[in-house]
């Protein structure tokens, strides 16, 4: 397999925690022509310009931000970059989320409000943030949007998505390129490596990915935290009012 004739783009990885950001990001590890940075602090990207190509995931900027503010210093602090949205199944990922939320709310970025929700049950803050993350902080960034990239999506197929987002950003795929799809998967066996940035917040209380909220959520828990993701759900094509 050959490198595309042109250089590759600079790429911003942007969406919610536990959404598939770090697995996809991972991607840019194996696409010829890329250095990847994962969550660095956006000061970094202003001193990473130039070859080769830089791909970045959810970069740091401080909390007090507005969210516009956040997204016009990331894009900023890049070469044109062509930004990709991550977005997964809210109660699939409310399920993943819970982990890092209680530890200090150690997702980022945190809505504004997020002390105000300190009282309340886990899955709500969990709720609280992917639907924050995927109305504010979405608006903010849509109209710099090139690609959406479903979850569910990339772990039925990784192989396509890998063919997708490479033309997308100006190269081709390799043999680590190769590498990278076939330890995407839905279900753990033999061949799935998972991202390096997602171990320590991971647990092995499910069996698949997609849809593992039906392992992790009781009927209580999806009842409480339908009314807080519903309108984001329905903007990204997900339905919860039908999941209980």
């Amino acid at each position: 397999m050959s490198v595309a004739a042109s250089a590759p783009r600079d790429v911003l990885v942007l969406g919610c925690g536990r959404s598939g950001t770090s697995i996809f990001g991972e991607l840019f590890e194996s696409l010829p022509g890329y250095r990847y940075l994962s969550e660095p602090p956006v000061d970094v990207l202003r001193s990473s310009t130039g070859a080769p190509a830089l791909a970045t995931k959810v970069p740091h900027v401080p909390d007090a931000a507005a969210a516009q503010e956040r997204v016009a210093t990331m894009v900023g602090a890049m070469d044109d970059p062509i930004v990709i949205w991550v977005v997964r199944h809210p109660l699939d990922a409310i399920a993943s989320l819970r982990v890092g939320i209680a530890d200090g709310w150690g997702h980022h970025p945190r809505p504004t409000d997020w002390e105000q929700w300190l009282d309340r049950p886990l899955v709500e803050r969990c709720a609280h943030h992917w639907a924050t993350v995927n109305t504010v902080e979405w608006e903010s960034a849509r109209r710099h949007i090139r690609r959406v990239q479903r979850y569910e999506a990339m772990v039925t197929d990784p192989e396509c998505t890998a063919r997708e987002v490479a033309a997308l950003v100006g190269t081709s795929p390799d043999e680590a390129t190769e590498r990278w799809w076939r330890r995407v998967r839905d279900r753990d066996d033999e061949h799935y490596v998972e991202a390096r940035t997602s171990r320590r917040r991971s647990r092995p209380d499910h069996t698949v990915r997609v849809g593992r909220w039906r392992e992790n959520l009781s009927p209580a828990d999806i009842s409480a935290v339908a009314p807080i993701v519903a309108e984001a759900a329905a903007l990204h094509g997900y339905d919860v009012r039908s999941a209980g």
